[in-house]
């Protein structure tokens, strides 16, 4: 449960900041906007990384884990299958509040 708030948290602090980018005309533009994101996302590994890994994107694990569950690596562990939902579901709902937040606040 620790973790999939821990991802919850990590997703709406990097996606109510990048609706808001929207609010800054001409922010997109200037490129300044990608060393922003860029330094959101270290910033969210530095702080909210250690638990999960910092998935903030449901693909970011999940492919990988698909990739590691089909692939013939020998001598190979588990792919975790009773874990992958907390990387999948928490990005879903951060997602969702970060929308619902940012409808209710802008």
């Amino acid at each position: 449960m620790a973790n999939l708030i821990t991802e919850i948290i990590a997703t709406v602090g990097l996606v109510l900041p990048i609706l808001a980018f929207g609010l800054t005309k001409g922010l997109g533009e200037s490129g300044i906007s990608i060393l922003i994101v860029s330094f959101l996302v270290v910033g969210i590994g530095l702080s909210l990384g250690g638990p999960t890994g910092y998935a903030i994107n449901p693909a970011r694990d999940l492919g990988p884990r698909i990739a590691h569950a089909l692939l013939p690596i020998p001598n190979k562990g588990s792919s975790d299958w009773g874990y992958a939902w907390v990387p999948v579901v928490g990005p879903l709902i951060g997602g969702g509040l970060s929308g619902l937040i940012f409808n209710a606040a802008f």
